[in-house]
C-alpha cells in the first residue's frame, strides 16, 4: 500500500515482498496460505480505505457497516496474495526457488483477480510505476503485467540474500544476476521507446483541447434546481479555453445532470455551446432506452459537431458493481447501490470508436479505463485517441482519485495513444503515449485545462496480441512444476 498514491511511492515496490518472502522460507503450504491472506489483507485494507468513505458518504450506509464491506473485498482480494505464498512453498518443495517461480506465480494471479467475476484490477503492482517511465514502456509488449513480473522477480532476489548460507549465496547471486539483466533490458529497451516513439508522434499535428472540470458537489449535482447553475459553470469554463485556443472541449462523466436525449431547453443549452464555441463538445450524460419493454437507464458520451449536430455516442459497458448494476442480487439483497437511478444500469453494446475532430475516439467512462482490456479494443479498432470521462467526486479527498489517474496512464502506453481525462473533481490530465502526463489538474478545482494532444497511433504487440505474455507465464510455470526429476515430498509422505 506504500508504493501506491498518494501517500506512497513506486520504489518501495521493489521491495515490499521481501518480508513476506523471508517468512515463507519457514513455513509449510498451508501455513503460508494463512500467511499470504494476512499480507494481502494488510494491503488492501490500506490500498481500498477509500471504500468505506464512498458507502458511508453516499451508500447511506452507517459506518458499523461500511468498515466490513470495505474489509470483505480486501479480505477478497488478500485470498489471490494467499495462493501466492502458498504456490511459492509448494514450487520451494519441487526445489524450486522463489526467483524462479514467484514471478511466474505472481503474474498468472494478478491476471486471475483482474479477470474473474467481471475483474478487480485496482492498483496492480504494476501501477505502482506510472511515474517510471523507461520501466513501463515494456506495456507495449507485455502489458502491465510484464511490469509487475520485474517487480516481482526484483524482490525475490533480494529476499535471496537475506539469512542465506554459503550455498544460498551462491544461488542468491545467479538470481540477482539474473534479475539484474532483466531489470536492464527493460530499462534499455524503455530508454529507446521513449526516444522512438516521441520520434514518431513529431510529424503529428496537435490538436488543442480543453478539459472542463466543473467541480460539480456530488450531493447538488442532482438537484433539478441546480442544473442550470452547472450548464452555466461549464459553458463559461468553455468560452474560456475555447478563447485560449481550444478547438475540442471534453466534459467529465455525467456532466449533463439531465437526459439530454429529451428536446427541451437543457437540450438546447448544451448544443448552443458547441455552435456559439465552433468547437467540438464530447460529453457524459445519463440516457436510457427501452430494453424487453422496460425502460432501462444508460452511462453515456455524446459527440457534438461544432454545428450542434450529433456526431456519435457511446454508452459504457463495463459497468460498476454494486454501483451501477448488482451481481448475484439474490445473495446481497442488503447492498444498496449507490448509482441515482432505478433499476439496473442497461450495458453499452460493445467498444467502437466515434469520429469526432477528424479522429476516431474511444470513450471509457470512469471504471473503463482501468481494464487494459477495453483499451486494447479500441485500439484494435483503429482508435487514435482514448478520452476517459469519469466522476470522482464519490472518492472525496481520499487516494482513490490519484491511484485511478495512476492506472489510466497504462492505457496510452500498451496501445501508443494519448488520453485525454476529464474528472469532474480532478484529477483531469492529457497523457502522451509514452506515458507521460503532460498536464494535469489539482483535485477539487473548478478551472479547465487546455493542452495540446496528437490524435495519432502507434501499432503495438499488446494491441495486436494482448495477454500473450501472462500465457507464457503461465506455461513457464506448469513446465516448472511437472519438469522431471522434480522432487515431490509429498509423494514420499504417502509410501511410508
Amino acid at each position: 500500500m506504500l508504493s501506491f498514491p498518494k501517500f506512497g511511492h513506486g520504489a518501495v515496490a521493489w521491495a515490499a515482498l521481501v518480508p513476506l518472502l523471508c517468512a515463507l522460507r519457514a513455513l509449510p503450504v498451508l501455513p503460508a496460505v494463512l500467511a499470504g491472506i494476512l499480507a494481502g489483507f494488510i494491503q488492501h485494507v490500506g490500498l481500498l480505505y477509500w471504500v468505506t468513505h464512498v458507502v458511508v458518504h453516499y451508500g447511506k450506509l452507517p459506518l458499523v457497516v461500511g468498515v466490513p464491506v470495505m474489509m470483505l473485498l480486501a479480505l477478497y482480494l488478500s485470498l489471490y496474495t494467499g495462493l501466492f505464498a502458498g504456490g511459492t512453498v509448494l514450487f520451494r518443495m519441487r526445489g524450486i526457488p522463489a526467483v524462479a517461480s514467484a514471478p511466474l506465480l505472481w503474474t498468472a494471479l494478478e491476471y486471475a483477480k483482474s479477470m474473474l467475476l467481471t475483474g478487480f484490477p485496482w492498483e496492480n503492482l504494476a501501477h505502482s510505476q506510472y511515474l517510471n517511465l523507461p520501466i513501463i514502456q515494456m506495456a507495449d509488449v507485455t502489458g502491465s503485467y510484464g511490469v509487475s513480473f520485474l517487480l516481482v522477480l526484483v524482490n525475490a532476489a533480494l529476499a535471496a540474500f537475506i539469512g542465506a548460507n554459503r550455498e544460498g549465496m551462491r544461488k542468491a547471486l545467479a538470481g540477482a544476476a539474473a534479475a539484474a539483466l532483466l531489470v536492464s533490458l527493460a530499462t534499455g529497451y524503455g530508454l529507446w521507446r521513449l526516444s522512438d516513439v516521441t520520434a514518431r508522434f513529431e510529424p503529428a499535428p496537435e490538436q488543442y483541447v480543453a478539459l472542463i472540470q466543473g467541480n460539480i458537489d456530488q450531493s447538488i449535482k442532482w438537484d433539478p434546481s441546480y442544473q442550470r447553475e452547472t450548464l452555466r459553470i461549464y459553458r463559461d469554463l468553455s468560452f474560456e479555453a475555447v478563447r485560449g485556443g481550444a478547438r475540442v472541449l471534453i466534459w467529465p462523466e455525467t456532466a449533463t445532470p439531465f437526459m439530454f436525449q429529451n428536446r427541451d431547453e437543457l437540450h438546447d443549452a448544451v448544443v448552443g455551446v458547441a455552435k456559439a464555441t465552433g468547437a467540438w463538445l464530447l460529453f457524459g450524460t445519463p440516457s436510457y432506452t427501452r430494453h424487453e419493454g422496460t425502460l432501462r437507464f444508460q452511462n453515456s458520451a455524446v459527440v457534438l459537431s461544432p454545428a450542434g449536430e450529433i456526431a456519435g455516442a457511446y454508452s459504457k459497458v463495463h459497468l460498476v458493481p454494486y454501483g451501477e448494476y448488482v451481481p448475484l442480487r439474490p445473495l446481497f439483497p442488503f447492498i444498496e447501490k449507490l448509482a441515482v437511478g432505478v433499476g439496473d444500469f442497461l450495458p453499452g453494446s460493445g467498444f467502437e470508436p466515434v469520429e469526432a475532430a477528424g479522429a476516431r475516439v474511444g470513450f471509457l467512462i470512469c471504471y473503463e479505463g482501468i481494464f487494459a482490456e477495453i483499451g486494447r479494443a479500441y485500439g484494435r479498432s483503429g482508435a487514435s485517441l482514448l478520452v476517459n470521462l469519469t466522476n470522482d467526486a464519490w472518492f472525496g479527498m481520499t487516494s482513490a482519485p490519484f491511484q485511478h489517474l495512476s492506472m489510466t496512464v497504462f492505457r496510452a502506453v500498451e496501445n501508443r495513444l494519448y488520453v485525454a481525462r476529464a474528472a469532474n473533481t480532478g484529477v483531469s490530465a492529457v497523457i502522451d503515449a509514452t506515458g507521460r502526463i503532460t498536464a494535469r489538474t489539482g483535485l477539487f478545482e473548478r478551472t479547465q485545462l487546455t493542452a495540446p494532444l496528437k490524435m495519432q497511433r502507434i501499432g503495438t504487440f499488446y494491441t495486436a496480441y494482448g495477454d500473450t505474455f501472462v500465457f507464457a507465464c503461465v506455461i513457464a510455470l506448469l513446465a516448472l512444476f511437472y519438469r522431471p526429476g522434480g522432487r515431490r515430498p509429498w509423494l514420499k509422505k504417502s509410501r511410508k
